[in-house]
């Protein structure tokens, strides 16, 4: 994978200097939690389950200082499919809500949380008056750096 996404990787140092962002994107239950939906693990993942683990403690840290989190949640409704995904995330369902290690975020104040009704969030944070609430999000609260949790899943070889 390394040769075909040459990713950067580097340690993290969270500074009082530069106010900093995180992004979560999908970790709901349908996706993460195992028998949550046609999306979800059918089996315990270790890569799920830390992935969720990590969110949640970076998450936390985040939240202590005051700093923003950002989570997308992948909601759809039922009469709008997704091609080529089976019907999944379904408005008002437990598989668009945070995977129960992140819900208290639902109550956090630093936390903005943004259902999204397609793949690309940034697109899915068009409000009705055509501004952004991911755009608006990251101006209003002055984020210098933003790092993000991510839900990769491929299928096939």
């Amino acid at each position: 994978m390394k040769k075909e996404l040459p990713l950067e990787e580097d340690s993290l140092v969270l500074s009082q200097d530069v106010k900093t962002g995180l992004i979560l994107v999908d970790v709901v239950n349908g996706f993460c939690t195992v028998g949550a939906g046609n999306l979800a693990p059918m089996k315990p993942d270790k890569q799920i389950s830390d992935m969720v683990e990590e969110s949640a403690r970076l998450a936390r840290l985040l939240c202590e200082r005051k700093w923003p989190v950002f989570a997308f949640l992948d909601s759809h409704l039922p009469d709008i499919p997704e091609p080529s995904f089976p019907p999944h995330c379904i408005a008002g369902t437990d598989e668009t809500r945070l995977v129960p290690a992140l819900q208290w975020l639902e109550n956090e104040p630093n936390a903005t949380l943004r259902c999204k009704n397609c793949i690309d969030g940034f697109i899915g944070s068009i409000q009705e008056d055509d501004s952004n609430l991911f755009v608006d999000s990251v101006k209003n609260n002055q984020i210098k750096t933003i790092f993000g949790s991510v839900l990769l899943t491929f299928s096939g070889p």
